[in-house]
């Protein structure tokens, strides 16, 4: 193996972060000197886009097909993304090789008008360019206007201070990673507020067979984020979840069994179907798909309407 390792990143302070995260662990675990390692920063075409929301753009893989072409090419070694990123399908000679610990899976409030969303003035707005932050706020508040708010966390912080909106809610994940985590002025319960898929885990893609590679990563892989992240990304591969689409869903292991909660709803937040299961561990992603198999006999193909 070459002697350095190339770590593909996005350039963005948060993505930064996790890629030196994963750096880190690797030292770690290996013994490995900071010269071992180059962070690459590529830049992706969701980074670019800032004036549309992604699902007019094209979807989520915008933030990472950049960086898996980098990838095929052998420009990087290893890719790290927010799994809550990644598309469901990878392309062909790829694959998620292992997930680092996963960090509190909460959506954080930060407000300015109020500390709470229920504490917000009527009418007023509240920034987000997620359609499930969208549609669970509109759950919470159907009087509050929602708006599109794009950009990397510092980004939508100065967008706050500028006056665009009264409130934002971002990963709470990725403002501990940041150090930002006391800007939070209220914590969003998993129960009512159901994260994205994947949100709070860090994920290593990595070429097929590249053997050198995954012995390297095996080490540092989180086994029960692996199976988590398994039940939820089966979840959302078997609704064809995109950013077109408002899921939550988030499985949690303790000991050999997983627990699983998912919620489809609609964009303006007026009908939502919920599901809630449980099995072994081993078989997270099974749990995932049939998980999904009875949300939607739950819902009326007339849910889906408009769905990608």
């Amino acid at each position: 193996m070459q002697t350095t390792l190339k770590i593909g990143t996005r350039g963005s302070p948060l993505a930064l972060a996790q890629a030196h995260e994963t750096q880190a662990r690797l030292m770690a675990a290996h013994g490995m000197p900071v010269e071992a390692f180059e962070v690459v920063v590529i830049s992706t075409s969701g980074d670019r886009i800032q004036d549309r929301p992604l699902a007019e753009a094209g979807g989520k893989g915008l933030f990472t097909k950049e960086i898996e072409e980098a990838l095929l090419a052998r420009r990087i070694d290893i890719a790290v993304h927010s799994s809550k990123d990644m598309p469901t399908v990878l392309p062909y000679g790829l694959e998620l090789s292992a997930f680092l610990p996963r960090e509190d899976a909460r959506d954080a409030f930060v407000g300015k008008a109020a500390k709470t969303i229920a504490g917000l003035p009527h009418g007023a707005k509240v920034g987000s360019s997620s359609l499930r932050r969208q549609a669970l706020i509109r759950r919470m508040r159907p009087d509050l206007d929602v708006v599109m708010f794009r950009g990397n966390v510092q980004t939508r912080l100065r967008k706050l201070d500028e006056g665009v909106a009264e409130g934002t809610i971002l990963a709470y994940a990725g403002l501990k990673r940041l150090g930002l985590e006391d800007v939070t002025t209220e914590l969003m319960p998993l129960d009512s507020f159901p994260p994205a898929p994947g949100q709070g885990a860090i994920c290593i893609e990595s070429r097929v067979g590249d053997l050198d590679v995954e012995r390297m990563l095996t080490i540092i892989h989180d086994v029960p984020t692996g199976q988590a992240l398994a039940c939820e990304r089966a979840f959302l591969a078997a609704l064809d979840g995109s950013c077109r689409t408002p899921i939550a869903g988030h499985a949690t292991i303790s000991g050999e069994t997983v627990f699983f909660g998912g919620l489809i709803i609609s964009p303006d937040g007026a009908q939502s179907h919920e599901v809630k299961v449980e099995g072994p561990a081993q078989d997270a992603a099974r749990i995932g798909d049939e998980a999904a198999r009875t949300v939607r006999a739950k819902a009326s193909e007339k849910f889906f309407d408009g769905w990608a």
